[in-house]
């Protein structure tokens, strides 16, 4: 199943690879996407991935991990990330890009973090200010503004980033939301956020393009969210318009987790049956076998890869030739596709 092809709305995945976003602190602070973002995209391309998907991309200054982030709050960063999607494509790869908001996890020294409570993450960031409801408000646009240039870059998938960690993910879980008003408290008040993000987006974003949502299903601390309570609020988006789940988790804290290959594949096996959406499951997975036999099983229907795509960005090739799949590779590799 690892080399079926995957149709969601309008948009066909040729395989069941994803490559996981991974920031790679590489831009200016202009947050344009520069030589190193395309050499290592396209490269994937031509690996065989079926799904590129981008790493986190502020919708707004102030909404940067670091000042290497990409960005998409400005039109002089389309052209470049439009580039990089086009090359792309060449190769078969569809493309997305993760729209994001660091919230308290913004380490740029010139910006001030917000936050739904002022908790800094850790003692090595700075407090961050409370956010109001203006800025609320502001912010949403600016992920509906981040959708449009993303559709004008020519990406075919958006994922709206909620889990480690980040503004979405605070608003989410009660560790970090603190707040008394409709944007606090209870589960339906602390999802309220997202779905404004949600149909923000959607206002631009056309209805037959895929929209992705990554989560954090644990945030392996008492009092936190823990996967009943993340099927509680992925229950508020069952009518959102939101096609995947990209299942991963932590984050928020600095907790300990017990890692294991496939370790949160019991998440995304759990959310796709219940509240029943598609998942993509990440996390250790490594070897073409566990993959495919994840496919058959139904624990997944995209196979997300992180670091094994940074050691390796001809994985697909290589998983192909174990699972013994017939799959086209580039005719400039051909010399090299078996070893004698």
């Amino acid at each position: 199943m690892l080399f079926t092809p995957l149709k969601i709305k309008n948009t066909t995945i040729k395989n069941r690879i994803m490559m996981s976003p991974m920031c790679q602190y590489s831009a200016g602070q202009d947050g344009i996407a520069n030589s190193w973002h395309f050499v290592h995209y396209v490269t994937r391309a031509v690996g065989g991935v079926g799904l590129i998907m981008l790493e986190a991309t502020a919708v707004e200054s102030r909404g940067r991990i670091s000042d290497g982030d990409l960005g998409l709050w400005s039109d002089n960063q389309v052209e470049p990330l439009k580039k990089i999607v086009d090359e792309c494509k060449k190769y078969g790869a569809v493309v997305g890009v993760q729209l994001a908001h660091a919230g308290r996890k913004c380490q740029v020294l010139s910006e001030m973090p917000v936050a739904p409570s002022t908790m800094e993450w850790s003692n090595e960031y700075k407090i961050p200010h409370e956010i109001t409801k203006s800025e609320i408000d502001e912010i949403i646009n600016n992920f509906k503004s981040a959708a449009l240039r993303a559709l004008n870059a020519g990406f075919d998938i958006i994922e709206i980033h909620a889990a480690h960690g980040y503004l979405i993910h605070e608003f989410l879980s009660p560790l970090s939301n603190k707040r008394s008003d409709e944007y606090g408290g209870t589960t339906e008040n602390r999802v309220r956020f997202l779905k404004q993000v949600i149909k923000s987006v959607k206002e631009v974003w056309p209805g037959d393009k895929p929209l992705f949502v990554r989560v954090s299903a644990d945030d392996y601390t008492d009092g936190g969210i823990d996967i009943e309570e993340m099927v509680k609020i992925l229950s508020y988006l069952k009518d959102s318009g939101v096609d995947l789940i990209d299942v991963s988790s932590g984050g928020l804290l600095n907790a300990k987790i017990d890692l294991y290959p496939g370790y949160q594949v019991k998440y995304s096996e759990r959310i796709k049956k219940d509240p029943g959406f598609m998942t993509a499951t990440v996390g250790l997975i490594t070897r073409a076998e566990m993959a495919e036999q994840l496919l058959k099983d139904g624990k997944a229907d995209l196979i997300a890869l992180g670091r094994e795509l940074l050691r390796n960005p001809y994985w697909p090739l290589y998983a192909a030739h174990d699972l013994k799949e017939d799959i086209e590779w580039p005719q400039q590799y051909e010399r090299g596709r078996f070893r004698v």
